[in-house]
């Protein structure tokens, strides 16, 4: 393709961008443009990655307030007049829609901020628009592309055209790999945060469930549900984490070189490796380098519950999101305005009678499911709830982290980027993130190395309850000896030897 516009936006950090509004080098609204035309060129035109759903039509009023407010010296903190995409499953109280991606809420906007939208406009970022998703967050068929959904079609990882972005946070991911904005915003029920930041070569951040308002946000599971930052460095990942929170730097003072220093680290093999000799030749990299930098590595080391938790998970995991979904979109829906949707039998019927558009590739299975369970008060459900967090916790990560004396438990983040296929599915062969989304635990990825030299692989650190800062502190040491992330390429496939 032709060189895109603006190609130092896909290198740029938050402190460049800083620098360039501070020196007067920029002002806010011409920084928005900036992103603006390269997300014309790359993603409407040229490879048509279609990560980005929807521009904020008021971007430019707002763009002139931040920017009269630093004319007069009232800067509302470090990511003041940074722009930022949003997921499309968080509310915002403006002209554009959430829609989680289905046609289904395309009828009117949502009536006001989601709380973490609410925390990001007091800190002074720009809503620059909504991204694209696995439609309903990846909960509707246990056979649909990750990437699609009605509204947005099908979007695509920016390193090699024909290759998944994973999902849910597609397009969040995608955004932020291709330099179409700077920060971006997914959520994360399991994986949905930490995959495509992985395959897309980012940064990504799942807090613990909780530490994130999720007020306001189209719910999957209410037990594992947690919105969260995508950024180039970890460095932006803490501070956008700290205007998600109110807490404006909260997360920067763990970010040191030396973080990884005397760090006992959990070596996690099978079965969260062994799935790709390509994912393992950069895990073994990864942990020579996390030597490297100091960190004691018990290597190997077993979650026992591990193969309980993945023998049945349709069991457990499934089970406990069946329930709190036909729950939650109840109540979420319930908020809206306009005659739309009022329940999860409303949903099921919308995309019967627009089955062309809404299920062409794939069906509505899970919606289907959840629909004939009960409330949240059957035994079936509170069963499958107490297990899920009994193996991922007290029996899972706890009993590791305390019966080795351990900092955090590393693994390779996910297998590289797989081919899309909509009538198929995903291919989806491996991955570390199930302890701690059925536990409610915090997640970090970071660019670890490419196979082929083309497609991102990540490396994953995990904790308890409250580790957000010191996993932080921990990839950001292992990103600034490895320097791993690449600005992608687009190539339009993988040419293999």
């Amino acid at each position: 393709m032709a060189e895109a516009p603006h190609p130092e936006l896909a290198e740029a950090s938050v402190a460049d961008l800083k620098g360039r509004l501070t020196s007067g080098d920029l002002s806010v609204r011409r920084l928005a443009e900036l992103h603006l035309e390269r997300i014309e060129a790359i993603d409407s035109r040229g490879p048509n990655l279609h990560s980005v759903i929807e521009l904020n039509p008021d971007w430019e009023a707002i763009a002139a307030g931040l920017d009269d407010e630093r004319r007069a010296g009232r800067e509302r903190g470090p990511l003041h007049g940074i722009p930022v995409l949003l997921k499309d499953n968080i509310d915002t109280g403006d002209r554009m829609l959430t829609t989680a991606g289905s046609l289904a809420l395309a009828g009117a906007p949502a009536m006001r901020d989601a709380g973490l939208a609410a925390a990001i406009r007091q800190a002074g970022l720009l809503i620059l628009g909504k991204t694209n998703l696995s439609e309903w967050a990846n909960f509707r068929s246990s056979r649909s592309s990750s990437g699609w959904s009605a509204r947005g079609r099908q979007c695509r990882n920016p390193h090699v055209l024909d290759r998944s972005p994973c999902g849910s946070s597609s397009g969040s991911a995608v955004a932020v790999a291709a330099g179409l904005a700077p920060l971006a915003v997914g959520t994360e029920t399991d994986g949905s945060i930490i995959c495509p930041s992985s395959v897309c070569g980012v940064v990504g951040l799942k807090p613990g469930v909780g530490l994130v308002s999720r007020e306001g946000v189209i719910p999957v599971s209410r037990s594992q549900d947690s919105p969260g930052p995508h950024a180039r460095t970890v460095r932006d990942a803490a501070l956008l984490l700290g205007a998600l929170t109110g807490r404006p730097e909260a997360f920067l003072a763990g970010l040191d070189e030396g973080a990884l220093r005397g760090r006992r680290l959990g070596v996690l093999r099978k079965p969260y490796s062994a799935y790709s000799e390509h994912t393992d030749r950069v895990y073994e990299e990864s942990l020579a380098a996390l030597r490297d930098l100091g960190a004691v590595l018990v290597d190997p080391i077993e979650i026992a519950t591990a193969e309980a938790m993945q023998a049945d998970k349709s069991r457990i995991e499934k089970t406990v999101f069946l329930y709190e979904f036909k729950s939650g979109i109840a109540a979420y829906l319930a908020g809206r305005e306009g005659g739309g949707p009022r329940t999860l039998a409303d949903l099921i019927r919308f995309n019967q009678e627009h089955a062309a558009e809404e299920m062409p590739y794939f069906q509505q299975e899970l919606f289907e499911e959840a629909q004939e369970k009960g409330g949240l008060q059957e035994r079936e459900y509170l069963d499958a709830l107490a297990e899920a967090q009994r193996l991922s916790r007290a029996e899972g990560i706890d009993a590791t982290l305390e019966s080795h004396s351990l900092d955090a438990l590393v693994a390779p983040s996910r297998p590289p980027a797989w081919v899309i296929d909509p009538v198929n599915g995903d291919r989806n062969i491996g991955g570390c993130t199930q302890p701690s989304a059925m536990a409610g635990y915090p997640i970090v990825t970071v660019p670890a190395g490419r196979a082929f030299d083309a497609l991102p692989l990540g490396l994953a650190f995990f904790a308890g309850p409250g580790s957000e800062a010191a996993l932080l502190g921990m990839a950001f040491a292992f990103e600034q000896l490895t320097k791993a992330r690449r600005a992608p390429r687009f190539l339009s496939t993988l040419d293999l030897p």
